[in-house]
């Protein structure tokens, strides 16, 4: 009997017998299998431990507007599992999604494949069956081992190098940036963010002889009123409008965007009016989201933030926002994540705590995190049995002047989306 989309979700998480295995050699016999050639589309790839989901969702904007048809895959989701494979302008459909896995079912044999690469190689066969004009391809961890890299770029980016997954990347900030750079090629553009680049990450480019465009090097930009002006190896664009994305990290993100379409102009021409269309028309649900529902109730923020560094640029966003009122927080993290770091980077912006169970093999319940969270922070912590009722209980407890903020992980942002939807604070 045919298996619904569900059915497969369930079914792909069994056949390998662990959730996280890095590594390509399951996936070469696979597309060998399944006659996969790569098709001469551009593809860029974007790595990083923060940022990623920003600088695809700026790629992907921007080419739009100059009107290319783009394929983008990005990880994980929050509410919806389509959610990872856009293709132009909609969510892959249940039924494509569900003819690509019999497909990839058909052609592994005895490979036991993990849910990332089944996810992977669907974004794969769908994106060549639409024909499109461009991929925008987000690694899900790392970069080197990831299964997006089995696909070769035509520019690759790097966000950002923080402590995350170091059970899987290694345990220093040097380790995890020789995997992420793993994404560069020959000949290549290598886009690296931040001002100050790990050395590993500009020594494995010209070691490969992957052309650098560093920020504040090959690239920059500056603030200009409400405005900014980035400046290129090529492209010069005075006056650009802010991103629609919220928080100053975001310029930086959307300059590593530019560069990255910098860098393929000789195969994609995008104009000035497009790149300004783009930043404003950029959507991204999830980082540093502002919702509004009315002047008669607290207004709401949702994050994903969920390592430190994630932490550092949510504080930063936080105070910049203070208003009259004050800040609580739904907070959600997964059992393998940094808490101490995470809190206590956030301890001073937030008035109190509601800390919520979630759910999968790496949740952990809502006592335990706020056990830890209670030993990081000075202001009062409190426990839900789910992200809903936490959000129940901060409603409950905020006046109209507050904010309350829900942060953590994927986990945590997805539900309380679901939450405002049946409160009817969504629009």
């Amino acid at each position: 009997m045919a298996r619904s989309l569900e059915q497969w979700l369930d079914y792909q998480g069994q056949v390998h017998p662990q959730a996280i295995a890095l590594g390509l050699d399951r996936l070469y016999p696979v597309l060998d299998a399944l006659g996969w050639k790569q098709s001469n589309v551009p593809v860029i790839t974007v790595a990083g431990t923060n940022g990623k989901g920003s600088v695809s969702a700026f790629c992907t904007a921007i080419l739009n507007a100059a009107g290319y048809r783009v394929g983008t895959f990005t990880s994980p989701h929050l509410r919806e599992y389509r959610e990872r494979i856009r293709i132009h302008d909609r969510l892959a459909l249940p039924a494509e999604l569900v003819d690509a896995f019999e497909r990839i079912e058909a052609a592994r044999g005895s490979v036991p494949l993990t849910f990332f690469e089944y996810n992977t190689l669907a974004a794969i066969l769908l994106f060549d069956a639409a024909k499109l004009d461009a991929w925008v391809l987000e690694i899900g961890m790392g970069g080197r081992l990831d299964a997006v890299n089995i696909v070769e770029p035509d520019a690759t980016v790097v966000v950002s190098i923080g402590l995350d997954h170091q059970q899987f990347l290694g345990d220093s900030l040097e380790a995890i940036a020789r995997e992420k750079a793993g994404i560069f090629r020959c000949g290549k553009a290598a886009v690296i963010g931040g001002r100050e680049p790990m050395p590993v990450l500009e020594s494995v480019a010209l070691q490969i002889g992957a052309p650098l465009k560093r920020l504040a090097i090959e690239y920059n930009y500056v603030r200009d009123g409400d405005g900014w002006r980035y400046r290129g190896t090529s492209w010069n664009l005075p006056q650009l409008p802010p991103p629609a994305l919220a928080g100053d990290i975001q310029f930086a993100n959307a300059a590593a965007a530019l560069a990255t379409l910098e860098s393929i102009e000789h195969r994609l021409s995008i104009g000035a009016e497009a790149i300004a269309a783009g930043l404003q028309a950029v959507r991204l649900p999830g980082r540093f989201q502002i919702i509004r529902p009315s002047e008669a109730h607290p207004s709401w923020i949702l994050d994903v933030a969920h390592n430190a560094d994630a932490a550092r640029v949510l504080a930063r966003n936080l105070r910049a926002t203070e208003g009259p009122g004050k800040t609580l927080a739904v907070c959600g993290i997964l059992a393998d994540k940094d808490v101490a770091a995470i809190t206590s980077t956030l301890d001073g912006c937030i008035d109190a705590w509601w800390c919520a169970s979630i759910e999968g093999t790496r949740g952990q319940i809502g006592a335990a995190l706020a056990e830890q969270v209670r030993q990081h922070v000075s202001s009062p912590v409190s426990v839900a049995d789910s992200v809903a009722a936490a959000c129940a209980a901060a409603m409950a407890a905020a006046t109209a002047q507050d904010r309350i903020l829900v942060f953590g992980s994927f986990h945590t942002v997805g539900p309380a989306f679901d939450y405002l939807e049946a409160e009817g604070f969504l629009t």
